[in-house]
């Protein structure tokens, strides 16, 4: 047990269809309401920012979606992604547990977000879009629009929230060296930007700040659309190839898991490794357990509230049917900023309603422990996101220890850490500190949702 296991497919394997949960749940979302009518949005509501392609992808109930040939071919540069199991780290937790991880930072962009960013700039690409215009949180979306709009020759705007900014300046470099344009948010470069400094000049941003940016700018120009790197339905179903790839890597290994753990902030990450096990479970009625992971300082799913609200601050986005802390919630300025948002997929917010999905929130500081020891034991320094569902395995993991029990464990490694070193010198100088939210500000933010 001293070797970590590594279990590889062929490019052969790579899936050739995306999974919809939407054909399999026992309740579907209810549908987004227009923010100025508050009526179901029809696809000319949405035809202003998205390309039909993908507004289809996000109302089909067609269980099985056709992965493009020209994706496929550009999944090639980095997938299959490899599982390891992770013998090193279960021997230091001396555990029966076995711990798998699927490890999605080996794409250029350093993190899964590639999965889903491909398929849109390519399906804009297809309408005759010339720019896209999008958001950022911890830079590993912003990084990886950069790249594919860069392989289709489209141009990108990217708005990227500013304490992300100022951390990870890495990130935006990057981002530039695709060719990207990079503007911290909130900026002066939008209606939406300027009306957030104007109440706070010393605002840090959030993801609901820069979406508003990226949407107002797409909206206002015809040239340019708009790209979400979560929440949405057709995110979600892009990100599946990771499951479908994890679910044939286990079955290579004789196992199947107990219990699967991924980070949580929109949702894209966790959907997209657990809805090909939900899918076992819903129609074969599988055991298995799917946690999602997130933050306790944005608390999204075990602290907000089921509700209709604005995916952004300037309520410029449809009114979505999710777990909320209100669209006026500012995050603290954690590390993991990539789950800094205020809202949660649909898909992932039913199901969690409807009791087929857990959720569990975890402190910094206690998420930095568990992705040094992981780095220390497996030699990949995680995101502060997926070292959430780090932390949550070790936490299985002992818990299997106490109980005598082998438990099979499953967790998205989303993206590496290579970029968030300022992160883990304030954790290794003594620095790093748990930033709770405050619960006065979350009250209020739930008091200003909309009355639908």
């Amino acid at each position: 047990m001293s070797e970590t296991k590594k279990i590889l497919l062929s490019e052969s394997e790579i899936p050739t269809h995306w999974y919809n949960i939407l054909a399999d749940m026992p309740n579907p979302p209810k549908p987004p309401l227009h923010p100025g009518t508050g009526q179901p949005v029809g696809p000319q509501d949405l035809s202003a920012i998205f390309p039909m392609a993908l507004i289809q992808q996000e109302v089909t109930t067609e269980r099985w979606v056709e992965i493009p040939e020209e994706v496929r071919e550009l999944y090639k540069i980095w997938r299959p992604t490899p599982l390891f199991r992770a013998t090193r780290l279960e021997k230091a937790l001396d555990t029966p547990a076995h711990i798998y991880y699927k490890y999605e930072g080996v794409s250029p962009a350093g993190s899964h977000k590639l999965n889903t960013a491909i398929p849109q700039v390519y399906y804009n690409k297809k309408e005759g879009i010339r720019r896209i215009a999008t958001e950022t949180g911890a830079g590993q979306w912003g990084s990886s629009v950069s790249m594919a709009c860069k392989f289709f020759g489209l141009d990108c705007t990217v708005y990227m929230v500013k304490v992300s900014y100022n951390q990870k300046p890495y990130r935006r470099i990057l981002m530039n060296t695709f060719g990207a344009e990079v503007i911290a948010s909130p900026s002066n470069r939008t209606n939406a930007g300027r009306a957030v400094l104007e109440q706070n000049p010393e605002s840090l941003g959030s993801l609901g700040i820069a979406i508003s940016e990226a949407v107002e700018d797409a909206a206002t120009h015809g040239d340019t659309n708009y790209a979400l790197g979560s929440v949405l339905n057709h995110v979600c179903l892009h990100q599946t190839v990771i499951g479908q790839e994890a679910k044939l890597q286990l079955e290579k290994a004789g196992e199947y898991p107990d219990v699967v753990f991924g980070c949580c902030g929109g949702g894209s990450n966790f959907a997209g490794l657990a809805f090909p096990f939900l899918y076992d479970k819903l129609t074969a009625g599988k055991k298995v357990r799917l946690v999602a992971v997130e933050p306790e300082a944005c608390p999204t799913l075990t602290k907000g509230k089921f509700a209709y609200d604005f995916g952004d601050v300037a309520k410029l986005t449809p009114l979505l049917m999710m777990y909320t802390l209100g669209h006026e919630f500012m995050p603290p300025g954690i590390h993991a900023g990539g789950l800094r948002y205020h809202g949660d997929s649909p898909l992932v917010s039913q199901l969690y309603h409807d009791g087929l999905i857990e959720a569990i929130a975890c402190s910094q500081t206690r998420v930095f422990e568990a992705a040094v020891q992981f780095a220390q034991t497996e030699g990949i320094v995680p995101a502060p996101e997926s070292a959430h569902a780090v932390r949550a395995a070790i936490d299985e993991a002992l818990a299997a220890r106490e109980a005598g029990e082998k438990r099979v464990i499953l967790i998205g490694l989303s993206g590496h850490g290579h970029f968030d070193m300022s992160a883990y010198e304030a954790y290794l100088s003594g620095s790093l500190q748990d930033v709770p939210y405050a619960e006065e500000d979350l009250q209020k933010s739930l008091a200003s949702l909309p009355r639908v």
